[in-house]
């Protein structure tokens, strides 16, 4: 039995899973504190668990490390060293980083000898000097984590791997994240998405510990695993030091569990929560991942994301009459409090929709009063952002079959522009958690080979090799371990006859491989 929970911005939404069979759902309202709302979801399923079955595991998706970056709230004071002297000085590090969240994690970055061309070349001897120096000056000013990028380290990493050896000789209680592990090619991007990671670290043990706790309390004694944002799991302790790979996790596996419910597998997504839409596409069942930067509390990164369209409408969104707007401010988890159908003030989406007649819930008496034509208004904006939203995911102008999932789907018709056929399977409000409940275990690596000194082969059987090493970390089976994507681009600007191999591999879950109690004490790495 396994325990799915999805934490949205309006409500959290968990599922039992038996297998692939749905044994109990809970939808409660998400609250301020996020784990008190995983507690209420879980302890409302644990009155469905059978007698005498047991959770053999918990699977979570939260929002809690992406509002923490976008609130600017209990990050890690973090450090920057970028191996690269004497290039790249003109484009410094954090040097597009917002100044209240560059404030935020203290500011702090070095720049010392290093790093390699992009054929494997130094640039320059690494300066272990330079680094020790740099990192005495960090735990001065009390930072507790840094982030290591080399140039070109996805090519050649030993440099970032020795920095961080001379790191934890100097400070052994530093958190430290390299960038080859956590994003792509491209230098600023890479380095970002290395220092997100890093400032996330103690927030990241938090949390994790946190639940694990209540998990104790509720008389759950089950391994703990959070969705990653490609529509795969991963157990704590690899949670732990990549908390960034949580993003947008939670659009993922309403993806996933959209492929489940409808058995779809190359199909658009448009799942409708609370206070956001989020449509994306599914490939061979899982979310086609985005080729370009991406934004992340306003900061360019390059680690893998869903390439999705995201619009601030759901069902909680605020309707203004007088002028007319909707949205894209939203209620929330308010909005059992603050909808006019359940008693409240506040015109929204749900109300507009109950008036229609599209959904049965709250007193419609308290809607009856709504003039028709701001209610036709309404739905026709609704329907209109939707549709736009999907035809700007789709590759081509044909008519797609389109999947509609979420508590806020109720806000939608029978039918879409641009979709040649329109399913809203059984259970679509809850498939986010059904997405974290029936995921599997998985491992991405991207590296670059020069295959003037080895076959195609040989890079691409490397890359595979690293990929399942990754997926075991993760906490997955090896012995379930299957290669589910193999992307290889060659890079045509680049001399050396380089090529960029892109390996994905998942694995089910190693059962007998307990996570809670793997994660170092905080101050601990």
């Amino acid at each position: 039995m396994f325990i799915g929970v999805d934490v949205g911005g309006t409500n959290t939404d968990a599922v039992l899973m038996d297998g692939h069979q749905l044994m109990g759902v809970a939808k409660v309202p998400t609250t301020q504190e996020v784990t008190s709302g995983i507690v209420n979801a879980i302890t409302e399923l644990l009155k469905q668990l059978p007698e005498g079955r047991q959770v053999q595991a918990v699977m979570v998706g939260t929002t809690h490390f992406t509002n923490a970056l976008l609130e600017q709230k209990d990050l890690s004071p973090t450090a920057v060293i970028r191996l690269a002297l004497p290039a790249t000085q003109l484009l410094p590090p954090l040097v597009d980083w917002p100044n209240p969240l560059k404030d935020a994690v203290g500011g702090l970055t070095y720049m010392v000898e290093g790093g390699n061309e992009f054929d494997g070349r130094e640039i320059s001897p690494l300066d272990r000097k330079g680094i020790r120096e740099a990192v005495r000056d960090i735990r001065r000013r009390g930072a507790r984590a840094i982030a290591v990028c080399g140039v070109f380290s996805p090519v050649d990493p030993s440099h970032e791997i020795e920095a961080a050896a001379l790191i934890r000789e100097e400070a052994p209680d530093m958190r430290v994240c390299l960038s080859h592990e956590n994003g792509r090619m491209g230098l600023l991007e890479r380095e970002n998405a290395a220092a997100l990671n890093a400032c996330l670290g103690d927030i990241a043990l938090t949390t994790i510990r946190g639940i694990e706790h209540a998990l104790e309390l509720l008389g759950v004694h089950a391994p703990l695993f959070m969705s990653q944002n490609d529509g795969t799991l991963m157990d704590t302790a690899f949670a732990s030091r990549f908390p960034v790979l949580t993003v947008s996790s939670g659009p993922t596996n309403s993806m996933r569990g959209a492929a489940f419910l409808s058995g779809m597998t190359d199909a658009i997504v448009v799942d409708i929560g609370g206070t956001s839409t989020d449509v994306g596409a599914l490939v061979k069942g899982f979310p086609r991942e985005s080729s370009v930067a991406v934004h992340l509390a306003g900061i360019r990164t390059n680690f893998r994301t869903p390439d999705m369209v995201s619009i601030a409408l759901g069902g909680g969104t605020v309707v203004e009459r007088e002028p007319w707007r909707l949205g894209p401010e939203s209620v929330g988890y308010l909005l059992p409090q603050e909808a006019l159908i359940f008693g409240g003030k506040t015109l929204t989406t749900t109300d507009l929709a109950v008036a229609h007649g599209r959904a049965a819930l709250g007193d419609r008496r308290l809607v009856a009063a709504l003039e028709a034509p701001l209610v036709e208004r309404g739905m026709a904006e609704i329907q209109a952002q939707v549709e736009s939203a999907v035809d700007r995911v789709k590759l081509s102008h044909d008519d797609v079959p389109v999947v509609l999932v979420g508590g806020g789907s109720i806000l939608l018709g029978d039918s879409l522009v641009g979709a040649s056929r329109l399913l809203r399977p059984q259970h679509a409000g809850v498939a986010n958690a059904i997405g974290a409940a029936i995921a599997q275990v998985g491992g991405q690596v991207e590296r670059v080979y020069s295959l003037d000194g080895g076959s195609r082969d040989e890079a691409i059987a490397d890359c595979t090799a690293a990929a399942i090493e990754r997926a075991a970390a993760a906490g997955a089976d090896p012995a379930s371990i299957e290669v589910v994507d193999v992307e290889e681009v060659p890079l045509t600007y680049v001399p050396s006859n380089a090529t960029r191999v892109r390996v994905k591999a998942v694995g089910n879950i190693a059962l007998g491989k307990l996570t809670q109690g793997s994660l170092p004490k905080l101050g601990e790495r």
